[in-house]
Formats: structure tokens, C-alpha cells, sequence
């Protein structure tokens, strides 16, 4: 028996953030392409005709990137916190699940940059000795919430260990 989905959702801003992120990288990758048209210009040996093809490259990721992307992501993301793990589900091409024992958790944190700052959103990443997982995209009091949640979780599990 498959399990079902995650019941929670990370929150709809998720895609704004992820295609401002997605249109810094396309502004990055564009101006690699105009830093080779000049290049080209002043080095006689170098071709051209790449700066075309960088140029559809860039716009061709930038479409991945902002369009493609946030929206898959936003399909797949989920989380659910229950008493004695966590599950998580993450993936653009191969969907990923990760059930994470209480027990195994040794320390939660939360933590945003200035874009996800900006919409009031923050990433939770849980911590066990070999991995750490992240939850992104959530409401910072839900984030903090939940980090709470899963330290007192994970501390009475230890006690009953």
C-alpha cells in the first residue's frame, strides 16, 4: 500500500519567491551571454555565432527557471508533522520521500534570506546525525511553530527511548 500525501502544503508565496530567485539566475545567465558578445568582438579567435546560442540557452532556462519550475515544485512540496515522525515529500523529476523518526532528530531550525523575508516566509531544516531536510516556503509562524513542535516531539521521544 502506497502511502498517502503529505497533508500539508507549503504556502502559495512559495512561487513568487522561487520565480524572483529564478529571474536573478536569468539575469545572471544573460549577462554571461552579453559578457561573450563583447568578448567575442575584442578576441578575433572566438566565435560569434555562441553568443546566439547562449542567448537561447538563457532564454530558454530563464522560461524553466521562472514558468516551469515554481509551478512543479508547488504541485510536489508537501509535509506532514505526526507524533512520531516527520514526512516529507520534495521533487521536480524524481519525487522524493522522506520519513523522518523523532527519534532520529537532533536539532530544528528555521532560517529566510531577504526574498523570503520579504513575503513573511522562512525554511524549516531538521537535522538528524547523517542529513538534514528542509522544509521551505512556510508562513515564518508556521515555521517557528513547527520547530517547536518537532523539539518537544523529538525531546519526549528521547525520553522514552
Amino acid at each position: 500500500m502506497a502511502l498517502e500525501r503529505p497533508k500539508e502544503r507549503i504556502h502559495p508565496s512559495a512561487m513568487k519567491v522561487w520565480r524572483i530567485q529564478g529571474g536573478i539566475l536569468f539575469a545572471i545567465e544573460i549577462a554571461i551571454a552579453i559578457g561573450y558578445f563583447f568578448l567575442a568582438r575584442e578576441v578575433a579567435a572566438l566565435p560569434g555565432f555562441l553568443f546566439y546560442i547562449l542567448l537561447g540557452v538563457a532564454g530558454f532556462m530563464g522560461v524553466l527557471h521562472i514558468v516551469a519550475i515554481p509551478q512543479i515544485r508547488m504541485i510536489y512540496w508537501g509535509y506532514e508533522l505526526r507524533e512520531e515522525e516527520v514526512d516529507i515529500q520534495y521533487g521536480l523529476i524524481v519525487i522524493k520521500r522522506s520519513l523522518i523518526p523523532m527519534t532520529r532528530i537532533q536539532h530544528v531550525d528555521t532560517h529566510h534570506g531577504p526574498i523570503m523575508r520579504l513575503f513573511g516566509l522562512a525554511t524549516l531544516s531538521i537535522s538528524t546525525a547523517g542529513t538534514k531536510h528542509q522544509v521551505p516556503a512556510l508562513k515564518q509562524e508556521t515555521a517557528e511553530s513547527l520547530r517547536r513542535r518537532i523539539s518537544e516531539l523529538a525531546l519526549e521521544s528521547e525520553e522514552d527511548v
